[in-house]
């Protein structure tokens, strides 16, 4: 019972009034220990925040039927790897998909946290992949083309977007590189360097620990993992952003194009951090951008609206 009113408390406060079903990602989350802290959320100035996520679950949104083009997207919202910020950076950006004819789904993936977690620095890619795999094993079921999965994140989610992006060849759950390889990437004020001078430190404080080796800085540095196989990404940025310097889409547009990797950029002159599909400091709508970006790219019917 306690399970069930956990997940319908999720469902209301997050405004997730459409989506079909909600789905535990394992059978037994791998490398869990015993969580110490009960789940909980709370909403704030209209966000909802979840913190002490230890089940982590898939949200399903689906398009209305009929309507559905086989691209889905797996949505990752940010919070500096200690809470998630569910409405705005998760279940908006769903209900927006759909009427795309895309299909979302929600990633509520845990936090990293020693007390839970064996190693947490791989907890959350785990579950990111474990999202991916599990979309294309299911395809069939929620009408997606396998070949047509991406990801998206935003601030640490992000971070999480982009290291599924770039880590995807040595998996951290049993599978295989092309279960778990994003086709697409979508980006929205994302941590991408946890380097010094970019850094959102309490992203990398809460992944890594405070007291971390260079080499797994290195590691965690998304722009220093792109390859000629990291899918294309579509990014967004303001470059008065004080809590994820603009520097960091910057770094990873960089290393992309180095690449020969599609990628567009979108830098608004401000807009700050955390704001969500309403950027209020412009009439331009990044979204707009994404939706051109995706039908030039064939993930997205051009009769999409």
């Amino acid at each position: 019972m306690k399970k069930l009113f956990a997940i319908a408390m999720f469902l209301i406060s997050s405004n997730m009034i459409f989506s079909q079903e909600v789905i535990a990602l394992y059978d037994k989350v791998p490398g869990s220990k015993p969580a110490v802290k009960a789940e909980s959320s709370e909403t704030t100035n209209g966000i909802l925040r979840i913190k002490n996520v230890s089940q982590p679950t898939l949200a399903v949104y689906k398009p209305e039927q009929g309507k559905a083009n086989g691209t889905a997207v797996v949505i990752c919202p940010g919070g500096g790897y200690s809470i998630l910020a569910a409405s705005h950076e998760g279940a908006d950006i769903a209900k927006l998909f759909t009427s795309w004819g895309i299909t979302a789904f929600v990633l509520k993936y845990r936090l990293p946290d020693d007390a839970i977690m064996q190693n947490k620095t791989i907890g959350p890619l785990q579950d990111a992949q474990r999202a991916l795999q599990l979309i294309r094993q299911r395809a069939g079921e929620w009408g997606v083309n396998p070949s047509t999965v991406g990801i998206m994140g935003f601030s640490a989610g992000g971070h999480l977007a982009a290291t599924a992006s770039t880590q995807f060849a040595k998996p951290v759950i049993e599978a295989g590189a092309t279960e778990v390889r994003p086709d697409f990437s979508i980006l929205i004020y994302p941590v991408i360097s946890f380097a010094d001078t970019l850094m959102h430190k309490g992203s990398r404080d809460n992944l890594l620990g405070a007291d971390t080796s260079a080499a797994r800085i290195m590691l965690y540095s998304a722009d220093r993992q792109v390859g000629p196989q990291t899918p294309p990404a579509f990014l967004v940025h303001a470059g008065d952003d004080k809590a994820v310097p603009v520097g960091n889409s910057l770094a990873y547009y960089t290393a992309l194009q180095k690449n020969k990797v599609i990628a567009e950029m979108h830098i608004y002159q401000q807009g700050g951090h955390g704001f969500g599909l309403n950027n209020k400091t412009t009439k331009d709508q990044w979204q707009e951008r994404l939706r051109n970006w995706l039908q030039a790219n064939n993930w997205l019917p051009a009769s999409a609206q």
